[in-house]
């Protein structure tokens, strides 16, 4: 006697763990590797790591590596902060403190074509900041405070913080005010106002390692200490060229 109900369908059940183990799956495939590079910037509310995607952005991750690498974000800041959205870096061109020397500023100026991905907009990605022109982006990035969907396939992301999100939370705990019209980022070339933090996050210095060779936290720590006392004696030179 044929059963009556589903027609020979599959069980509730079974379509349910089916499903489940489907967008399980699906989800870990779109999550890209991330490379064995660390950078650490060190900001005046903490430390933030963060990785690199070089096989979804290789022309961006080697771009941003090398300004890292010339000390460029050496006494930059981020000049926005909104709170469940992004946290942006300024442009290293106008957003340092101590001036630039010449190799800084060549690197610093080229622009980077757009590498556009599947990868998602969620909290703890880093994605480059842009103006209309999808191949106009320089040294100017978020680190996304939330999920931000209406972002993506619209701007390139090259990594996501691997450390730090207890700094990224004080970040968003500070007072902002809405300043000017501004064009760079996010809302697809609309006008629109920013938060800008009322007191400056300043990236006082940063540096890199390699996460599968360099494991020794003393090392790490000794080379912290240099780098911090470096970006003091920066502050200095600058305050001697420009009083």
């Amino acid at each position: 006697m044929r059963r009556k109900g589903n027609g020979g369908a599959l069980p509730i059940w079974i379509l349910h763990t089916f499903m489940f183990t489907w967008f399980t799956f699906s989800a870990l495939a779109e999550d890209p590797e991330l490379g064995s590079s660390r950078v650490v910037f060190q900001t005046n509310y903490g430390d933030i790591e963060f990785g690199f995607y070089p096989t979804v952005a290789p022309q961006t991750v080697n771009h941003i590596f090398k300004l890292v690498r010339l000390g460029c974000y050496n006494t930059n800041h981020f000049f926005r902060v909104d709170k469940g959205f992004v946290a942006q870096v300024a442009d290293v061109v106008g957003g340092r403190t101590a001036p630039m020397n010449e190799e800084q500023k060549v690197e610093a100026e080229k622009k980077v074509v757009g590498e556009f991905s599947d990868v998602k907009h969620v909290r703890g990605i880093l994605s480059m900041g842009r103006y209309s022109d999808p191949n106009s982006a320089q040294s100017s990035f978020s680190m996304l405070l939330g999920d931000a969907p209406h972002l993506d396939g619209q701007y390139a992301i090259f990594g996501k913080v691997t450390k730090g999100d207890e700094t990224l939370r004080k970040l968003e705990e500070l007072p902002t005010r809405r300043e000017g019209m501004f064009v760079m980022v996010y809302l697809h070339g609309t006008n629109y106002r920013l938060f800008q933090p009322t007191e400056r996050i300043t990236i006082m210095s940063s540096y890199y390692y390699d996460s599968k060779t360099e494991t020794c936290e003393e090392e790490k720590s000794v080379l912290k200490r240099r780098l911090s006392a470096s970006a003091v004696e920066i502050e200095r030179q600058r305050m001697r060229c420009f009083p």
